[in-house]
């Protein structure tokens, strides 16, 4: 069995990051999976994803405020046309892939995890798609389910 499913993800501004936790893990409960692990990907060069606390906002605002100093927008050095290379620097140092583990049909998470869209050219509503394989359908060898969230 493969799910295949898509997500739409709005940022209101030009930097955020987006909790994105329920509709994974909505996605990982629609499949119907219980065991595995879900691969979430953002091919996107403006975006990234995250693993990072949710219990206190200030983190959020403390990681893009960090990410702002060692990346400005404005940067005489900059090449790229486009006038976002920050964007495209502080999305390759956020990442656009992460593992996570699926048990009972729940996402195995820290108690205080979430999993964030980390938006840096935006606003913009951004596409993601959901893949899960179950491990019945992987076989006996495979490493079990393997959804992947898409957004771009």
């Amino acid at each position: 069995m493969s799910v295949l499913k898509r997500l739409a993800i709005r940022t209101h501004t030009q930097e955020c990051l987006v909790d994105i936790t329920d509709q994974v893990a909505q996605a990982v409960t629609d499949s119907g999976a219980s065991e595995g692990t879900t691969l979430l990907y953002v091919p996107h060069t403006t975006c990234g994803i995250t693993i990072q606390e949710n219990a206190d906002p200030g983190v959020q605002h403390d990681m893009l405020m960090v990410l702002r100093r060692i990346y400005p927008r404005q940067d005489p050095g900059y090449r790229h046309i486009e006038d976002n290379s920050a964007s495209h620097l502080q999305a390759s140092t956020m990442g656009f892939s992460h593992f996570v583990f699926v048990s009972g049909g729940q996402l195995v998470l820290g108690r205080w995890q979430a999993i964030y869209l980390a938006e840096f050219d935006g606003p913009r509503t951004s596409q993601g798609v959901t893949f899960f394989w179950g491990p019945s359908q992987c076989g006996k060898t495979a490493h079990g389910c393997v959804p992947a969230l898409l957004l771009h």
